[in-house]
């Protein structure tokens, strides 16, 4: 019904309380009386129509979400349409629509998206919702005109329905790695947690030793700000550290001309005494042959820093957030510090993140460690003259300290022939396995040297080549050999039948 206000008191009266009106006033116009009976008139044709939607709690992805249009109306129904609203409201896609006329439903999304399922006609079930469902919905409602059958009449209301993702991926990473180890410098060390799939952006934060690191923020740098590890080091200051001077000069003592550290017992590793040791000591003076068999034997150095912290660390800390296509945000955390190899050998740090979807933090942890000893494994394991061999590294010694015998960070491989250069001319080569293709006898007894380092400390690991002798490659040189004295005696008789045969056309 159609409603006005008195002048005065403001009191709310409909067309039925018009006598009520005049009564009060004591009289009133023919326009305002004809006023009134029209309005009243016109409600009553047209009728009334609301339509309200209550607010909906976010949501986690998989679950299902009831979408409810509540109405209130006097008229008669004529269909019910819902809308998914993209692009800032410019678009808007219907997905579910109830004809009233026909008593009817059905979907407008794709088969191989359709998941509405109609529960009581303005209400919809989504079933196993997804990040793309994120967004606003309308409901529209429309009833015929009372008036004429023709015309309908519409009101809607919107919701906005929230879906939340957990991270479904966490790892923790070492930037700049595999790096070299220093030896008399400290050097600035950053982790590097990343957090995929959350959606909105996940909490992360560190922890060492099960304890919550206390950091300092700061504005990692884009890779438009000139990025990288200068870049760091320039949004954050380094701690100072201060070096021991005696300790320094010695160590310096220590180097060899080309600036090589001096490897002490390790160029003539001695050997432990074993079952055939004398015998074995012997063939060691001798110089060794293609056809001595010697085991071959592997040795292990390791070095340490030599330089000492006086401070306690201080931890940087910075984040990131990428939004990526499907919705969900890509957030990757840094912590950094300058690392002391004493002190952080073996400690545990962990990445943990926090999320409204979760009941409890995801963890992953690693335990930072410096290489202890790569096992080397050699193939073939009797090589012969001609022979390609494989020296790999199969892992680090037992008691590294580490879970599953592995080492974090990542270690630098560096191979080095001991009293000269590799087979192919270099003087060294990175990765994990060395390649010597068709090795010569001249090779038989040389130590190659495996060095493996990361920011926590370097070790090196020794092993000799014993090189046999290849029967086949003897044979074809014997057969070489034998071939050239047939091919003088077949020479020689030739000259003989030519020179007889000569003589005999000259006494004819």
């Amino acid at each position: 019904m159609v409603g006005i206000t008195q002048p005065k008191n403001g009191e709310h009266v409909n067309a039925d309380g018009v006598w009520d009106l005049l009564q009060n006033k004591g009289k009133m116009t023919v326009f305002s009386l004809c006023l009134l009976l029209c309005a009243d008139l016109l409600d009553l044709a047209v009728g009334y129509l609301t339509v309200t939607i209550e607010p909906l709690p976010p949501v986690v992805v998989g679950e299902t979400v009831t979408l409810k249009c509540n109405f209130k109306t006097d008229g008669r129904l004529r269909e019910i349409v819902w809308y998914r609203v993209t692009d800032g409201g410019t678009i808007k896609q219907k997905i579910f629509t109830y004809d009233a006329m026909f008593n009817t439903n059905y979907s407008h999304m794709e088969d191989y998206r359709k998941r509405e399922d109609l529960v009581y006609q303005s209400t919809v079930r989504l079933p196993e919702v997804r990040i793309s469902d994120n967004g606003p919905y309308e409901c529209h409602v429309g009833i015929y005109d009372r008036a004429t059958r023709e015309k309908v009449v519409l009101a809607s209301g919107n919701v906005f329905l929230t879906v939340m993702s957990p991270p479904n991926n966490i790892s923790v990473s070492a930037e700049n790695c595999p790096a070299p180890f220093s030896r008399y410098q400290a050097q600035n060390f950053t982790l590097l947690c990343t957090a995929k799939g959350g959606k909105p952006a996940p909490s992360v934060y560190f922890k060492r030793d099960g304890e919550l690191i206390e950091v300092i923020s700061y504005i990692h740098p884009s890779a438009e700000d000139g990025g990288g590890s200068a870049g760091v080091r320039g949004a954050r200051p380094l701690i100072s550290r201060d070096l021991d001077d005696t300790k320094l000069q010695r160590s310096l003592s220590l180097l060899d001309p080309e600036g090589r550290p001096a490897r002490m017992f390790t160029e003539s590793p001695e050997r432990r005494w074993t079952p055939g040791h004398h015998t074995q000591g012997r063939q060691q003076k001798e110089q060794p042959s293609p056809a001595t068999e010697i085991i071959p034997e592997t040795v292990v150095s390791r070095e340490f820093p030599r330089w000492v912290q006086s401070t306690d660390p201080l931890y940087y800390f910075s984040h990131t957030h990428i939004s990526q296509s499907d919705g969900s945000v890509l957030v990757q955390a840094r912590l950094t510090w300058t690392l002391n190899p004493q002190l952080d050998n073996d400690a545990m740090f962990s990445c943990e993140v926090k999320h409204p979807a979760l009941s409890m933090p995801m963890q992953t942890e690693v335990t930072l460690a410096a290489p202890k000893g790569p096992k080397l494994l050699m193939t073939p394991t009797r090589a012969k003259v001609g022979d390609t061999v494989r020296i790999t590294v199969q892992g680090f010694q037992v008691g590294a300290g580490v879970p599953g015998n592995e080492v974090f960070p990542e270690p630098l491989f560096t191979w080095t022939r001991v009293g000269g250069r590799l087979l192919d001319g270099s003087a060294e080569r990175d990765g994990k396995e060395l390649i010597l293709e068709r090795v010569p006898a001249e090779l038989n007894g040389s130590m190659y040297r495996c060095t493996a380092q990361n920011p926590l400390g370097s070790t090196d690991t020794h092993t000799r080549l014993i090189v046999f002798e290849n029967p086949a490659m003897m044979k074809n040189t014997q057969n070489t050999n034998n071939g050239a004295p047939r091919v003088d005696v077949v020479g020689l008789i030739w000259m003989v039948l030519s020179l007889a045969l000569t003589v005999t056309v000259e006494l004819t």
